[in-house]
C-alpha cells in the first residue's frame, strides 16, 4: 500500500512515520512518498524519518520529490496537509485581524477566512490533479481550516476525501479517563462543526456519564477544558465544548491576550520552525540529531499551545496529562485500516451531513461519529443541536460557503461578505479593511476582484 503526504516536509509528518513504524506488523502502508515544494524541507523531513527508521526492520520505504503528478502516481492513500503562504502567512493574518480589534487565529475568525480563501483554491486544483492521476486513492485532509478544505475537495473526490482532526478525541479521551472509563469502551456523543463542536455525553453500556462529570466541580476543574471554561459555564451548557469554543465564548478575553503577547502564536512557530529546519537540514550531523532536534520542538511547541487562552483564563500552564492529543496520526491510520481491510471503525471525522443535522444541508460537511469500512465514513445519527449551538454552526457554516463562493467567483463582495458575517467579526466596515489589509500582503489573493 503506497501513502502520499502532500505537504511532506509538514512538522507534524514524523508523528505519521511513527505511527507507520509502530504498526508495520499490520499496517498496510509499505511506502510513503513526501511532497513538498521546498527542497530544504523536503531534506530536513527525510532525515527525521531516517533517524526514526534507524535500525527498524521492514520500516516503509521512504522517498520525498516536488513534482505533484509523480507523488500521486499509484497512490493508495493520499495525505493532505498543505500550509498554503506558510507560517509566515499565519503570523500575518493573525497580526492584521489584531490591529482591526478581532480575531486573526488559523481557523477561527477573521484569520480562518484570510487562510481559507487562499488554500480553497489550492485544494481544488490538489483535488482535480487527483482524481486524474490517483481516482481510487482516499483522501485523507489534515489541512486547514480542515472541514472548509474537506468540503471544497468533496466537490472533486466526493466521499473519497474523509477530514481528520484530533481535538474531539484527545477531548474524549481526557473525559473518559477523569470518569475512570476506558475510551475504547465509551461512545463519545460529539457533533459540530471542525473546531467548533460540543460532547454532550459519554455513555458505557448504554449509560450516560457526562452528568457525573458536570456534577464534580473539583474534577471539572482538574483538566484543561474545565480550567479554560470553567464549571459554572460547562454547567450551564450541560456539555464540554471543544477548546476552540473559547474564542467565541471569552472572544475579548482571548483577543486582548493576543494583542498583550509578545508574539502571536504564527510567528512563534515560525521562528522556532525555521530553526529547526535549518538545524535539521545541515551536512554533517550525527545520526539522530534530526530526530533528536524534532523531538526538542514538538515540545516546546505542544507546552506552548493555546498559552494566550490559558493566561486570559488563569488556567496556568499545561500539565502532563493534557499534553496528551488526541493523537491525528493514529486516528489516519485506523481510518486506513478500517478502508484497506474493510474493517468496521468508529471515529469521530468531517464528513458530508446527508440527514444528520437537520440544520445544514446534505452536502455541508460535519464533524460526528461516523462508522467506517470499505466504503468509507458514515456519520451516525445524533440528537438534535440546543439552539445556541444550531446558530453558531449555522452562522459558521454560512460563512464557510461565503469562502467557498468568493473562491469559486474571484468576487470581492463576495470574500467581504465572509468576513462580515463572521460572528467574532463585528462591522462590514472592519471586514472591508481586513480584506483589504489582507489582500496586500498575501499575493495568493489577488484573484480576488
Amino acid at each position: 500500500m503506497r501513502l502520499t503526504i502532500l505537504g511532506g516536509g509538514g512538522f507534524r509528518v514524523p508523528l505519521v512515520y511513527g505511527a507507520l513504524l509502530g504498526d508495520r506488523a499490520e499496517g498496510p502502508v509499505t511506502h510513503v512518498t513526501l511532497y513538498d515544494e521546498d527542497p530544504a524541507r523536503l531534506t530536513a523531513m527525510a532525515r527525521v524519518l531516517a533517524d526514526q527508521a534507524a535500525g527498524v526492520a521492514d520500516a516503509p520505504a521512504v522517498t520525498a520529490t516536488d513534482d505533484l503528478d509523480e507523488a500521486l502516481r499509484g497512490a493508495d492513500f493520499v495525505f493532505s496537509a498543505i500550509r498554503v503562504g506558510g507560517l509566515e502567512g499565519r503570523a500575518a493574518d493573525e497580526r492584521i485581524a489584531l490591529a482591526e480589534g478581532v480575531l486573526g487565529q488559523e481557523t477561527v475568525g477573521a484569520g480562518g477566512v484570510a487562510y481559507g480563501l487562499r488554500t480553497v483554491p489550492v485544494v481544488r486544483e490538489i483535488a482535480r490533479r487527483i482524481a486524474r492521476i490517483a481516482p481510487e486513492a482516499w483522501v485523507i485532509n489534515f489541512t486547514n481550516p480542515a472541514g472548509l478544505v474537506t468540503e471544497a475537495m468533496a466537490e472533486v473526490l466526493g466521499q473519497r476525501v474523509i477530514g481528520i482532526c484530533d481535538s474531539p478525541v484527545g477531548l474524549g479521551r481526557r473525559i473518559a479517563r477523569l470518569l475512570g472509563v476506558r475510551p475504547e469502551e465509551a461512545w463519545i456523543d460529539y457533533v459540530g462543526l471542525n473546531h467548533l463542536g460540543w460532547v454532550r455525553g459519554l455513555r458505557v453500556a448504554g449509560r450516560d456519564e457526562l452528568p457525573r462529570l458536570l456534577a464534580d466541580t473539583k474534577a471539572l476543574e482538574s483538566f484543561e477544558e474545565g480550567r479554560l471554561f470553567g464549571a459554572q459555564w460547562l454547567r450551564s451548557l450541560g456539555a464540554i465544548p471543544n477548546e476552540y469554543l473559547h474564542y467565541y465564548y471569552f472572544n475579548r478575553d482571548t483577543v486582548r491576550g493576543y494583542q498583550e503577547a509578545p508574539l502571536t502564536r504564527g510567528a512563534f512557530l515560525r521562528d522556532q520552525q525555521r530553526e529547526f529546519y535549518a538545524r535539521a537540514g545541515r551536512e554533517g550531523q550525527p545520526p539522530g540529531s534530526a530526530l533528536a532536534a524534532w523531538d526538542r520542538t514538538r515540545a516546546e511547541r505542544e507546552a506552548t499551545y493555546m498559552a494566550e487562552n490559558r493566561e486570559a483564563a488563569g488556567a496556568g500552564a499545561r500539565e502532563e496529562s493534557d499534553l496528551e492529543s488526541g493523537g491525528y496520526e493514529k486516528v489516519a491510520l485506523a481510518l486506513m485500516r478500517a478502508i484497506a481491510r474493510d474493517e468496521r471503525a468508529t471515529l469521530i471525522l468531517n464528513v458530508p451531513n446527508g440527514s444528520t443535522l437537520a440544520a445544514l444541508d446534505a452536502r455541508a460537511v460535519i464533524e460526528v461519529p461516523c462508522l467506517v469500512d470499505a466504503n468509507g465514513a458514515h456519520p451516525v445519527s445524533v440528537d438534535p443541536l440546543p439552539l445556541h449551538a444550531v446558530g453558531l454552526v449555522t452562522s459558521v457554516k454560512a460563512v464557510e460557503r461565503e469562502v467557498l463562493a468568493a473562491a469559486a467567483s474571484g468576487s470581492r463582495a463576495d470574500a467581504v461578505k465572509a468576513f462580515a458575517l463572521h460572528p467574532l467579526v463585528d462591522s462590514v466596515t472592519v471586514a472591508r479593511r481586513l480584506l483589504d489589509g489582507y489582500a496586500a500582503q498575501h499575493p495568493g489573493l489577488a484573484y480576488l476582484r
